[in-house]
């Protein structure tokens, strides 16, 4: 059993340093890598999978979308049946979880990427293996929830599958970026599912199960991330970073709303009206608010490494993900 204790014990070890110098900040990989030896989970072995109380059933109210999802509390979703509700539900969280089998498979191949030029001797190395198995971990935990569904689901929508594989080349030449699309992939479901995790006393308890997991072991993975970027984000030239302040946005723009929105193939799924989705998502402040908080550590983190100017910020308030900073992100 994953224990809520376990989850806040792992972030508060492996979050709470921010390294200011090179002996800091190669005493934190180490860290890092022996936490991975040390507390992990196998999805085969620390998920019943096959246990009556993890079967997946249409009637099971716990399967309904999370308080945290404004169209929870639309009146059209609370008017349908409630198998119709519970499917709805169990669309979001797996096609989150396919989008989240396509990112981590991405994320594996830039680690290895990113891995293969690294010296002999470097911390770094080892601990991008670490963080690649836990990553193949959770690409085979979210994908047999999937299979586990029924749904046939795309997740990643068509137009950006074309484009993915780009995203691997960033780890060779432009790490700095890729790291910032690792920050993009993970930060807003990381912030959703401790919402969830926090709020909901009535989530479905293979739910909490994957949750749980991938919560306490991205703890390590964004942390590295931040790490890294805080060591070599002040090394780079002046025309690479004026190339990352212009990416940055533009990638979490499109990371975040990929991962926190209804895809259009569920939207056809369950013929959700046009009306329901402008007034639970497109033209909702809480919707918008929920957006903006989901990269505030990140969008944090690019403000402290004076990744944001006059002309940069337009194109964030563009994707409507902008916020001043209140303190540098964790």
């Amino acid at each position: 059993m994953v224990s809520k204790t376990a989850v806040s014990k792992t972030v508060d070890q492996e979050v709470g340093e921010k390294p200011t110098d090179e002996h800091a900040y190669l005493r934190l990989v180490e860290r890092l890598s022996k936490a991975s030896v040390e507390k992990h989970w196998e999805p085969y072995i620390d998920i019943e999978w096959d246990e009556p109380e993890m079967k997946i059933d249409l009637q099971d109210p716990r399967w309904e979308i999370a308080a945290v999802d404004s169209l929870a509390s639309h009146p059209w979703y609370r008017s349908q049946p409630q198998e119709v509700r519970s499917g709805i539900g169990l669309y979001r969280f797996a096609n989150a979880a396919k989008i989240g089998v396509q990112f981590e498979n991405l994320l594996n191949r830039g680690l290895y990427t990113y891995a293969f030029k690294l010296p002999n001797g470097s911390a770094e190395f080892r601990y991008a293996y670490h963080e690649a198995i836990e990553e193949g971990h959770h690409g085979m935990m979210f994908q047999e929830l999937v299979n586990r569904t029924g749904f046939d689901l795309e997740g990643i929508p068509p137009r950006l599958k074309r484009i993915a594989p780009n995203v691997v080349l960033l780890a060779r030449w432009f790490p700095e970026a890729f790291f910032f699309f690792v920050l993009g992939g993970e930060d807003p479901i990381d912030y959703v599912q401790r919402k969830m995790l926090a709020e909901d006393e009535n989530i479905h308890p293979l739910a909490e199960r994957i949750m749980r997991i991938h919560v306490a072991e991205e703890a390590r993975h964004l942390s590295f991330a931040r790490s890294y970027l805080r060591r070599q984000v002040p090394k780079m030239g002046m025309l690479r970073k004026r190339i990352l302040r212009v990416a940055i946005p533009l990638i979490l723009g499109q990371m975040s709303r990929m991962m926190l929105a209804p895809s259009r193939a569920m939207v056809r799924h369950f013929d959700i009206p046009t009306e329901v989705m402008d007034t639970a998502y497109r033209k909702n402040p809480k919707a918008r608010a929920e957006l903006r908080a989901s990269l505030k550590k990140v969008r944090d983190l690019a403000v402290e490494l004076d990744l944001v100017d006059g002309f940069t910020k337009q194109i964030w308030k563009a994707y409507r993900i902008w916020d001043e900073p209140t303190h540098a992100a964790a």
